[in-house]
């Protein structure tokens, strides 16, 4: 239970958070402003003075900056490919704060715990950062340790954005028709549900668990170890290999890369078909092949979670979207609904037709050297999904989960295999 010492130890945290959230913005914006008054600005500029200020103010605005990144149907190019710096890494912190968040959870000195624990981080994003270590039965593992009061800095940044949304539906109208409204929500519900570690534990058991069951042996996720981890300590196996993405790498532990992206694809598709159960952030980081071939999946902060009745809707939308199909589209969307509000698939199938005139004018451009244009096919997915919403549909949230990640398997099929139209043929990747 929360004391009146809490309460006022978060009251002075979180002023000094909204000062200095402010006092960033301001300096970032008075520059944005001068370059604009004599002429000199461009998007290229202020995306990136807009990026420095998120990664200044580390943690929400770092996974602001990603969700932009992931979503250039909403935003300018400049803004996309500028905000794609944030998915790599932030500053690091100071080696003296990881040793004693790791100390205080664990119970004892970093030397009494681990046999070793590398200073340097392997990696270090918003929520947290990573570092390798070998625990005192001489095990390879890594250990991810939260940030500093993170969940301070997220009930606070949540409230400045969540005011500053509701002041710009108040001053223009016309935002709140956009779906960023929803689209904050989305996004704060998933950076809220990545600072549990214990629940990342169990998601990662989860997914563990469904491999065993269908005995599957092309994947595998690290195995934690519950003794060293607590809600803000996780240790886990250690992985050695190179990202899906590494097309270089993945030469070096397979001949046909094809081949990883494709067992990749189906390995995520059924575990979503077979236990409505999906790891909701394959970000290049995320998904490895290993240096036995195999493929690995880690982080599993974020997850998801349909119902049949859900996945039936998704493969009626993504073969709709695939063969440019109003009415499957339409029936995708309905089965989806969890309302049952009686909504005519014809009727609706109608309203889309606008909408797929543009997604037939994408598909006509597509030939062997050239696939469709993400930006404007991102665009017609958001479009679907509006009209869905003013026919009184109510489109589960997990929507927009399934959805972001079809976008990033959409990015590795274009590099790697071209020929696959990843929404026409999802449930090809659906294994017996």
């Amino acid at each position: 239970m929360e004391t009146l010492s809490d309460y006022l130890s978060f009251g002075f945290q979180s002023s000094l958070r909204m000062a200095h959230s402010g006092m960033v913005f301001t300096g970032k914006a008075a520059s944005i402003l001068t370059k604009i008054a004599q002429g000199k600005a461009d998007h290229r500029e202020i995306a990136t003075s807009l990026r420095e200020a998120f990664e200044s103010l580390g943690a929400t605005y770092i996974k602001l900056g990603q969700f932009i990144a992931s979503a250039p149907s909403l935003f300018p190019k400049e803004y996309v490919e500028e905000m794609q710096k944030c998915l790599d890494s932030v500053r690091p912190l100071d080696f003296r704060d990881i040793r004693s968040t790791v100390e205080r959870e664990l119970g004892g000195k970093l030397e009494e715990v681990f046999f070793q624990f590398e200073e340097i981080p392997l990696a270090s994003a918003s929520i947290a950062q990573v570092h390798g270590a070998v625990t005192k039965e001489g095990l390879d593992v890594v250990v991810k340790v939260q940030r500093p009061d993170i969940q301070t800095t997220l009930k606070t940044d949540m409230q400045i954005l969540g005011l500053l949304t509701k002041i710009l539906g108040w001053i223009a109208p016309e935002f709140k028709k956009s779906g960023l409204t929803a689209m904050f929500e989305e996004f704060q519900t998933s950076i809220l549900s990545e600072i549990d570690f214990i629940q990342e534990a169990q998601n990662i058991e989860e997914f563990e668990e469904y491999l065993l069951d269908v005995r599957e042996t092309r994947a595998r996720v690290p195995r934690v170890y519950h003794t060293l981890s607590t809600k803000k300590v996780l240790t886990m196996e250690r992985f050695h290999g190179v990202p899906i993405t590494d097309e270089k790498g993945l030469k070096k532990y397979s001949d046909n890369p094809r081949k990883v992206l494709n067992d990749a694809l189906e390995v995520w598709f059924s575990s979503l078909a077979k236990k409505g159960f999906f790891h909701a952030d394959v970000h290049a980081g995320n998904l490895m092949i290993l240096k036995d071939g195999t493929i690995g999946f880690i982080d599993f902060g974020i997850v998801g979670r349909i119902s049949p009745k859900v996945w039936k809707g998704l493969l009626l939308f993504t073969q709709g979207i695939g063969i440019g199909e109003p009415m499957l589209v339409a029936q995708g969307l309905v089965a989806m609904d969890s309302t049952d509000s009686g909504v005519s698939p014809s009727l609706l199938a109608k309203e889309l037709n606008d909408v797929f005139s543009e997604l037939e004018n994408v598909y006509e451009s597509i030939s062997e050297n050239q696939m469709f244009d993400e930006t404007k096919l991102n665009r017609i997915m958001y479009d679907l999904k509006d009209i869905a919403e003013k026919n009184g549909l109510k489109i589960p949230r997990e929507f927009a989960l399934l959805m972001k990640q079809m976008l990033y398997f959409d990015r590795y099929v274009k590099s790697m295999a071209p020929e696959i139209n990843l929404f026409k043929d999802t449930s090809r990747f659906v294994t017996n």
